[in-house]
């Protein structure tokens, strides 16, 4: 079916794939209103990532920790800036690969390969306890993180199974995004003028909070929520909502966290709530 959100009108708040959310949507009928929250770059320092590449093809790991699809991209993507990308990918595919989440998993199958195992839960919790599932005394472990989070919890973990630990961070977000396009965003939500906000990361839900905190429009923010459906891609991002007392509306069923799934959902809240 297509024209599902016809007449309504919805917030994207992504970055990395906004421009394919925004087609999706588009497809479905939504007018869409696009403010992204943030850029992703390369991590300053390549030497430390490219050291990383040279040294898991020099030794393959045991285990290969991948937390973000995006992580994976951009280990390939700095490999092949150095002319190393076909060893790397090789040397990937040596180790028993863990994936957090099916995003990961869809990264890898872009270079031919496939997770040894996704996590159930895809947190860094979940991650935790699928890997305590395993025995990792002695091996190696390279672990792909990604930026704006602690993650001396996961790691502590991995070391206490006696396994050594090679970790990676391969991008950085930048918090210089417009934040006047944000601020705006919150207004047109607390104005009426939104019919659904659709968040499919935890560090946007942060981004906003921070945001409307520096701006002094964090009421005028919650008052926007309230009045605005809170469309949640899966259970981190709710997870992150409740940290902050907000609410989710709107999740995709049966584990399938992912935009399609989400704009499904929302098209049956729609349906639901019109009739």
């Amino acid at each position: 079916m297509t024209d599902r959100l016809s007449g309504f009108r919805i917030l994207i708040l992504e970055a990395r794939e906004e421009a394919q959310f925004a087609r999706l949507l588009a497809e479905q009928g939504a007018e869409v209103l696009q403010c992204p929250m943030f850029t992703i770059r390369d991590a300053p320092d390549s030497s430390q990532v490219e050291d990383w590449i040279r040294r898991c093809i020099r030794t393959p790991h045991d285990d290969l920790v991948l937390t973000t699809g995006e992580g994976l991209r951009r280990l390939v993507k700095a490999a092949r800036q150095i002319g190393l990308d076909q060893e790397f990918i090789t040397a990937v595919g040596q180790a028993r690969m863990f994936a957090r989440g099916p995003k990961p998993n869809k990264a890898l199958r872009e270079i031919g390969l496939e997770a040894t195992i996704t996590t159930e839960k895809p947190t860094s919790e979940g991650i935790a306890e699928m890997l305590a599932r395993f025995d990792l005394d002695g091996h190696r472990v390279g672990v792909q993180l990604y930026p704006d989070r602690d993650h001396s919890a996961l790691l502590g973990k991995i070391k206490a199974q006696n396994a050594s630990i090679d970790p990676v961070v391969p991008y950085i977000y930048d918090a210089s995004a417009a934040e006047a396009n944000i601020v705006e965003a919150i207004g047109e939500m607390a104005d009426g003028r939104v019919d659904a906000v659709a968040l499919t990361s935890s560090g946007q839900v942060r981004r906003l909070v921070e945001v409307a905190r520096i701006h002094g429009c964090e009421d005028r923010l919650r008052a926007g929520l309230d009045r605005t459906k809170i469309a949640s891609v899966g259970p981190v991002v709710s997870e992150e909502l409740k940290t902050y007392g907000l609410r989710t509306d709107i999740t995709p069923a049966n584990d399938a966290f992912f935009m399609k799934p989400l704009i499904s959902a929302m098209a049956v809240e729609f349906d639901r709530t019109s009739t």
